[in-house]
């Protein structure tokens, strides 16, 4: 593999908005400096740390909440590669994520704020319906995400 680690262990959370179940709403967020940036919050796993305490640590950090239910966790790891083109060993050595996915309502009240961390992640976050979450998100990103949301969708939960 070279100069690469293989995956990072990553958690991804697919946030729902409070109006959940009646309407189901993604909110998605815009990576800093990238117009086209949009996705799931995520962050890596820390050294002892369990899938759904690396969840609500990084809902802390990257959207300024942990207030969240989880509905459901997505049964296996999913992996994926970083575009080639942005691949940059010394400043980030993995060729691409390993991702648990966890399906989550914001509680109501919950106030979303990102700029609540000293480093924020995101720029800009809205709510989207389906049909426009796949017309949104990265590219790179698409496939996986098409995957998780149709087990969901096949589980009855959206």
């Amino acid at each position: 593999m070279g100069k690469y680690k293989e995956y990072r262990p990553n958690v991804a959370a697919i946030v729902l908005s409070p109006n959940y179940p009646e309407r189901k709403e993604f909110m998605i967020a815009r990576r800093k400096g990238m117009r086209k940036g949009w996705q799931f919050p995520q962050g890596g796993i820390d050294e002892g740390e369990s899938p759904r305490e690396a969840l609500l640590r990084e809902l802390k950090e990257e959207i300024g909440t942990d207030e969240v239910e989880i509905i459901a966790e997505y049964p296996e790891w999913i992996s994926y590669d970083f575009p080639k083109k942005s691949r940059n060993p010394r400043r980030y050595p993995f060729k691409g994520q390993r991702q648990k996915y966890f399906l989550v309502k914001l509680k109501e009240g919950a106030k979303i704020d990102l700029n609540s961390f000293e480093a924020p992640e995101f720029e800009e976050y809205k709510y989207v319906e389906m049909d426009e979450l796949f017309r949104r998100i990265t590219f790179f990103k698409r496939r996986v995400y098409r995957q998780v949301v149709d087990y969901f969708i096949k589980k009855g939960l959206l």
